[in-house]
């Protein structure tokens, strides 16, 4: 379907709500130098609503709610709340007027309780004005019970799992007294299982008379919980509709102007020789507990395997272990045949190319330039990016590596020497992917390598997957996402426990099956 087509009969759909609880009229905010991040974006949202917004990375849809919050200031445009004009000029007077924003991050004190943190900034006092812990903790249980949130207001936040921390982030909006909450990416960090617990929460919230705004990459997500969807792309919006009138290539489609495939392009193809393997890999942590137990794991030349399993399953280890982060207990790692198992980490760089789920902590340097990004590793292992024997960097060569970097990989940057976060996140990926593909390893690691990306970004990466695997690489992706795995994968390994309890071709296995180890391993 054609962008064109698609809005016109986007048009046809539109709904009038009257009188809207928020007005976003002719919103624009420009970025020093010259970045439009909105573009005279209009939007309303209904009183008691699930509102999703959607669009590629850096169509605005996060600068959009956070001029909302108070946390960006717009250049032009007009907000009216309930009827009134309003310019919260910080988070602090947006969450005073009754409405609240739950980031991507989530900043909680990990030593405090769960109630300690809920009321952390607005704690109940007694007439002496000490702290009255005995009815702040009350005050949390009845909220707790009010919204049937599964949490304990003991439980120290340190031991607490990530979706269980994200409500805890809500519950301080709602302690708060916040009515509109807008929610960024939420189900990001979840795993499959903890997502239908936050949408039962989240319509009970709405059910209560909340109003739900939340941004999100995930159409089928967005479409079995929002209630009306808006879509964004280069900082305007371009329709508004009811979810269920649209579909998930309709969106997509509005949202990168043009159609986006959802089924599988991988062909059959025989693997060759076996490019990775461990043998009966073990980690014990510090505190003697296992978090590797026996595995024993091939990937071959043109075969690419998908790691399927809850979060904390032995995942991190295991990705830790192949690049050298942590050492295991026992076993060994082979790749090409070549013996890496006590090998220093630029040694391992020779053959295993690496692609982190967390790009700006692990994958790169956020604060340093794309050139600087691109050329990590390269400048160690590719004798043209120096001079003086390895002691100098070349930099005209250094930029022309970037240059051809992006090029091939298609980034838009506005500089070379532009800092990385000045990306959009699927840019950034992109200079990532593109480093380490180039790397020229046997061997491609990738962990959660589509986290955070729009469908335009998910589907580029998928295709320089597959591609890879076509030219005879052996590919490990991790993925929390089952649908991935089963529209790229050769093979479906699902750690539970930290050991392998199921190895199965993706024609012999189905989603119901790999739920069923993920969640109760061997049985």
């Amino acid at each position: 379907m054609s962008t064109q087509r698609a809005e016109a009969q986007v048009a046809d759909r539109s709904v009038q709500l009257a009188p809207p609880l928020i007005q976003m009229q002719g919103i624009v905010k420009v970025y020093p130098p010259n970045v439009l991040a909105l573009d005279d974006a209009t939007v309303s949202f209904a009183d008691g609503e699930i509102h999703a917004l959607v669009g590629e990375n850096g169509a605005g849809k996060s600068t959009l709610m956070k001029v909302l919050y108070g946390l960006v200031h717009h250049d032009r445009g007009e907000i009216r709340y309930r009827g009134r004009p309003v310019r919260f000029r910080s988070p602090g007077e947006a969450i005073a007027a009754g409405i609240g924003m739950v980031h991507q991050e989530i900043l909680l004190i990990n030593e405090y309780t769960v109630w300690e943190n809920i009321v952390l900034g607005a704690e109940p006092v007694d007439r002496l004005g000490r702290i009255d812990r005995k009815r702040a903790r009350g005050e949390v249980q009845a909220i707790i019970d009010r919204f049937h949130f599964a949490l304990d207001p003991d439980a120290i936040v340190a031991d607490i799992s990530v979706a269980a921390r994200q409500k805890v982030e809500i519950l301080k909006l709602l302690y708060r007294d916040v009515s509109v909450l807008i929610l960024d990416e939420p189900t990001a960090v979840l795993t499959p299982q903890e997502i239908p617990q936050l949408f039962a929460e989240l319509r009970e919230l709405r059910n209560e008379g909340h109003t739900i705004l939340f941004i999100s990459h995930r159409l089928e997500e967005v479409l079995e919980l929002a209630e009306r969807v808006t879509v964004l792309r280069k900082g305007r919006v371009v329709a508004t509709l009811p979810a269920a009138q649209t579909t998930r290539s309709e969106l997509a489609a509005l949202m990168v102007g043009r159609e986006v495939l959802f089924s599988s392009r991988r062909t059959p193809q025989a693997p060759g020789d076996v490019v990775f393997a461990v043998e009966g890999l073990r980690y014990e942590d510090e505190h003697g507990r296992v978090r590797l137990k026996d595995v024993h794991l091939q990937v071959r030349a043109g075969e690419l395997v998908g790691v399927a399993g809850v979060e904390g399953n032995g995942q991190l280890e295991l990705v830790n272990a192949i690049t050298g982060l942590l050492q295991p207990t026992a076993g060994t790692l082979r790749v090409a045949g070549v013996d890496l198992t006590h090998a220093p980490i630029l040694e391992r760089r020779r053959y295993i190319a690496y692609v982190p789920q967390d790009r700006g902590r692990m994958g790169g340097s956020l604060a340093a330039s794309v050139v600087e990004n691109a050329i990590m590793t390269h400048h160690r292992l590719n004798p043209r990016l120096t001079r003086w024997k390895g002691l100098l960097l070349d930099r005209k060569a250094a930029h022309r590596f970037t240059d051809a970097l992006a090029q091939r990989f298609n980034v838009s940057m506005p500089a070379r020497a532009a800092p990385l976060r000045a990306l959009s996140g699927g840019n950034q990926q992109k200079v990532i992917l593109g480093r380490e593909l180039l790397l020229e390893c046997p061997f491609i690691l990738l962990d959660q390598p589509t986290r955070g990306l729009d469908v335009g970004s998910i589907e580029y990466v998928h295709d320089q997957m597959l591609a890879m695997r076509r030219a005879g690489r052996g590919l490990l992706m991790i993925s929390a996402n089952l649908e991935e795995i089963f529209l790229l994968a050769d093979r479906i390994v699902v750690l539970h426990r930290g050991e392998i309890v199921a190895d199965l071709p993706v024609e012999q296995a189905t989603v119901e099956q790999i739920g069923r180890y993920m969640l109760e391993g061997k049985a």
